[in-house]
Parts: C-alpha cells; sequence; structure tokens
C-alpha cells in the first residue's frame, strides 16, 4: 500500500470517499480513473457508505460512467449501481433519474461482468411501477437469447429474471415474435 493510500486511510470515512471521487473527477490517467471507479463500486457493496455515496453524488456519477465508451469504466459502474440499488432510497434515486434505460444498453456489452450486473441491477429496480420499463419487450426477447446460451450464469440468471419478474405472458409473446427476426441483442463475449 503506497504512502497516499493508508493517509487516506487515516481520514474518516467521508473524506476518504470525498478523496476518491476528486480524484477520479482531477486525474487524467484512464488507468487511475479505472481504479478509482472500481474502488467506489467496493465502497458501494456496504451499506455503512450508502449516504456518503448520496451525498458525494456517486449515484450520478455510476449513471454517468454507463454511457462511457470506456469498456472497464462501464463495467465498474454497472456493478456499482448493482451494489447501491439494494437500498430503497437508492434505487428510488436511480429510477427518478432515468436510470433504467442506461442498465438496459448495458445488456448489449461485449463484456460478460458488464451483462451479469445489468440483469441484475435490472432485478433490483424492478417495482410495480417499473416493472413496465424493466421487463419491456426487448428486455424479454434479450432474456430469452441470454437463457440460450452456453455461459452457464448468463443463462441461469436470465431463466431466473424470466420467471420471477416476467408474466408467462411476456415470455410466451417474445418467444413467438422472436421465431420471426433475426435482430436481437448479441451474446457477451465468455
Amino acid at each position: 500500500m503506497s504512502q497516499k493510500q493508508r493517509d487516506l486511510l487515516e481520514l474518516g470515512r467521508l473524506e476518504y470517499l470525498q478523496a476518491l471521487v476528486t480524484e477520479f473527477q482531477v486525474t487524467e490517467s484512464p488507468e487511475a480513473k479505472e481504479q478509482v471507479l472500481a474502488n467506489l463500486a467496493n465502497f458501494a457493496y456496504d451499506p455503512k457508505n450508502y449516504e456518503y455515496l448520496r451525498q458525494l453524488q456517486v449515484l450520478d456519477l455510476f449513471l454517468d460512467m454507463l454511457t462511457e465508451d470506456n469498456e472497464i469504466l462501464v463495467e465498474f459502474a454497472i456493478g456499482g449501481l448493482c451494489n447501491l440499488c439494494l437500498d430503497k432510497t437508492n434505487k428510488d434515486y436511480i429510477l427518478e433519474a432515468d436510470g433504467v434505460a442506461p442498465v438496459i444498453n448495458c445488456l448489449s456489452s461485449s463484456n460478460e461482468e458488464t451483462v451479469m450486473s445489468a440483469v441484475t441491477t435490472l432485478m433490483y429496480l424492478t417495482t410495480p411501477q417499473s416493472r413496465q420499463q424493466t421487463t419491456a419487450f426487448a428486455v424479454v426477447e434479450c432474456m430469452l437469447r441470454f437463457s440460450l446460451s452456453a455461459n452457464r450464469r448468463l443463462s441461469n440468471l436470465a431463466r431466473v429474471f424470466l420467471e420471477d419478474y416476467c408474466s408467462p405472458v411476456q415470455v410466451e409473446e417474445a418467444r413467438n415474435l422472436s421465431k420471426h427476426t433475426a435482430v436481437g441483442i448479441p451474446l457477451p463475449k465468455d
């Protein structure tokens, strides 16, 4: 561990997270940005950090990073959102910030971890109010394709999504239309 990291660890939790956010904002190095975003995504796993991360607008940072060209930044951002959206306040914030659409866009990533986190995030974001968006026809069709993947993690997760979050009618309609089209979201690379 570098001296800089040891010094930062001595700061309080909020100050440390603030230092990470500041470092992300000021650094020019893509590798440093990736490392900082990975750290923020890891801190998003601990409910003790939720309030601090909201205060520091890290949810917005993660949402903004979903549209980046750098696939590593997208992977860490969707991972961070996946960790954060278990909390009702964070879930509500993401939904109110129109965060479902960029999460759905992550389903077309060639990065397996990004896709896995996107599917899981859609599960966590599903509420009676958001269900129409999180289980839109294109999403159900995509999950049907993922359920046929040779990748067991992806196929199992897609099956859970289809069984637990979609109605049988939605699945059947997507299945029937999929038989007649060749267009779809590509499977991620293994």
